[in-house]
């Protein structure tokens, strides 16, 4: 691994490096390179990156070539995503970043999830002459959803703790992107479409998004100078630039006046919509004393595998690593297929109906993190699954004050959850020569965010305070609002060790169907023995303690009629001509002998992804 930080020779080959196409074209490296469109698996060595797009994988695979590490490559990934994927990630929203130190053996990890302004009260999401929250369609595209923003300092801290480039030449990458433009692909311009009515309220979100009214075509390129310009105040001033000064201002008096075209009315297609546009509370000093986390990993053991994983505020570590612990004591691979999956499903249930209950920031809430994680919990949680017959929804949570491992009478009641995380999100995966990790997952919450544009400055930001439990006020809840706190997640970002090395790192997008992404995922590879190309690749259903079993149109017609007797009700993720129909968008990276690495990210769901490597296996 490098020692010395902004070493010559990796500026040189990072100011050098141009990526001028996006995720259907071709993209140039600084050797003169060339890698054709996407491909969703590479195999080979030196160094590996999967993500959603060619460009940012492009830009991680240059920084690897040259000399940075994998902390580096992740950061001019992150950023670079922020240019092509907009409406999934950037500097306006958060996330959470895991790595593996090859020097030390160690998983660290750092939360760089978005807070509640410190004037923000617990009722800010309530009606006042109803009593009742608002519409959830209606605060999400408001200033009132818009949380302090965590990624540009998470970037920073990364750089810090582990990376060798300084984050002026980490943005490199991505000032190229968002100055020359990237190729529109089908992905992106539907994406847009299906926020083409909330965008059109906001004027600098239509200046941008909506050039001549419309969503930009397949196959054009789109460009941002604006948030070129923004990347490059960064890279001039650091960070103060973001969290202070002009650009702190800009962003607290958009979000308290939301910048909505006063002459904006529901378009014919969507009459009835109302985008009232609420006032936000984030000011400046909320933005100067935003600072991320470093947090010990979650870890259990499954298999033989210690898979480490984001401890709260996310809850995909402790939910993930439940549903683990749930499952420990059942032969899945011995199972026929349907059986396997009823377990799988059930599990889920189970761990969310505990995340529920008990997860939320530690720093407002006492979170049972070990008991969660504790595989005696886990194993009388596995009483509760009857191996023929699902229960009935949703489940009740375990008690995590008094357990044994041996199978309770009595259950508790059950208690409904509403989940209000929605489903966009990106993730990136990469590693490098030395053997260093990193899994990152980021987010500005929602498809698109708030809706809000900063004016002149080429980023949307987040809605992350809608994943607060916004309908309630209640003490005992986790996961209500507070001034300063960290609204749960579900996150993922998962890595795993066998013997103490890396085996596999992965995660995904998808709101709270990440933890489940994530999970069946592990299960395909480590249980059903797929490859992990095949794993990413199967159809996806999602069990988060609900009467229905969210699912993809492919899970349903596979293996629809054989759960049917378990009686599980599968219902279809989302409409078929939007995102929404599928579940989730994972990357992962398996390490396998002789520093062989396979990427793999999806064939086919967002357009398909990126997988790269340093040197091809030929």
């Amino acid at each position: 691994m490098p020692t010395l930080r902004r070493r010559v020779a990796a500026v040189t080959a990072v100011l050098a490096l141009s990526v001028t196409a996006g995720g259907t074209g071709t993209s140039a490296f600084a050797d003169g390179g060339l890698h054709p469109g996407k491909s969703p698996t590479a195999t080979g060595y030196g160094g590996a990156v999967s993500s959603v797009d060619a460009d940012a994988s492009a830009a991680a695979l240059g920084v690897l070539r040259h000399g940075g590490n994998a902390a580096d490559a992740a950061v001019a990934a992150a950023a670079t995503l922020g240019v092509t994927e907009p409406y999934s990630a950037g500097i306006g929203g958060g996330g959470y970043f895991v790595f593996y130190d090859a020097g030390t053996g160690k998983v660290e990890t750092i939360d760089g999830r978005e807070t509640a302004p410190e004037t923000m009260p617990a009722n800010a999401f309530i009606n006042a002459a109803t009593k009742k929250p608002y519409p959830f369609a209606e605060l999400v595209s408001s200033g009132v959803s818009v949380g302090v923003p965590g990624s540009l300092a998470t970037w920073e801290r990364a750089l810090t703790r582990w990376g060798t480039l300084g984050l002026d030449e980490a943005l490199k990458p991505a000032i190229k992107v968002a100055e020359d433009g990237f190729v529109v692909d089908e992905t992106f311009r539907q994406q847009t479409l299906d926020n083409k009515v909330r965008f059109s309220a906001f004027t600098p979100t239509r200046n941008l998004f909506l050039p001549g009214g419309d969503a930009p075509a397949v196959g054009s390129v789109f460009r941002n100078p604006d948030l070129a310009d923004t990347y490059r105040l960064i890279a001039g001033k650091g960070t103060d630039a973001f969290y202070s000064g002009a650009l702190a201002e800009e962003m607290a008096a958009t979000v308290q006046a939301p910048p909505k075209d006063p002459a904006w009315a529901p378009p014919a297609s969507a009459p009835g919509t109302s985008i009232p546009a609420f006032p936000g509370y984030l000011t400046t000093a909320d933005l100067a004393a935003y600072t991320t986390l470093d947090q010990d990993p979650t870890h259990v053991e499954y298999r033989g595998y210690d898979v480490y994983g984001m401890a709260p505020s996310s809850s995909g570590g402790t939910t993930v690593g439940e549903a683990l612990n749930i499952l420990e004591p059942f032969n899945l691979g011995g199972m026929s297929r349907p059986a396997a999956l009823h377990h799988y499903l059930e599990a889920t249930a189970l761990a969310f109906a505990d995340r529920g209950k008990y997860v939320g920031d530690p720093a407002f809430v006492d979170v049972p993190t070990a008991a969660l994680t504790d595989p005696l919990f886990g194993k009388e949680r596995s009483c509760a699954i009857n191996p023929a017959t699902a229960a009935a929804k949703p489940v009740p949570a375990g008690d995590v004050s008094t357990y044994d491992g041996v199978c309770p009478v009595t259950p508790a009641l059950a208690a409904h959850e509403t989940d209000t995380e929605n489903l966009s999100t990106t993730n990136l995966t990469v590693a490098d020569k030395w053997g260093n990790v990193v899994e990152y997952t980021l987010t500005i919450e929602q498809t698109g965010g708030s809706g809000i544009v900063v004016p002149g400055r080429g980023f949307l930001l987040n809605n992350e305070l809608t994943d607060f439990s916004y309908d309630s006020t209640n003490p005992a809840d986790p996961n209500r609002v507070e001034p300063g706190k960290r609204p749960r997640s579900s996150m993922s970002p998962t890595i795993i060790l066998k013997d103490d090395e890396p085996f596999l790192a992965l995660g995904s997008p998808g709101g709270s169907t990440i933890i489940t992404t994530v999970l069946q995922t592990i299960l395909n590879r480590v249980d059903l023995g797929m490859s992990v190309s095949d794993s990413i690749a199967a159809p996806r259903a999602s069990q988060r303690n609900t009467a229905s079993v969210t699912a993809e149109p492919g899970f349903i017609s596979a293996y629809g009629s054989g759960l049917a007797p378990f009686g599980h009700k599968l219902v279809p993720a989302g409409d078929a001509f939007t995102s929404a129909a599928e579940i989730g968008a994972a990357t992962a990276i398996e390490f396998g002998r002789n520093g062989r690495m396979e990427a793999a990210a999806e064939p086919a769901r967002r357009g398909g992804g990126s997988a790269m490597v340093v040197k091809p296996e030929r």
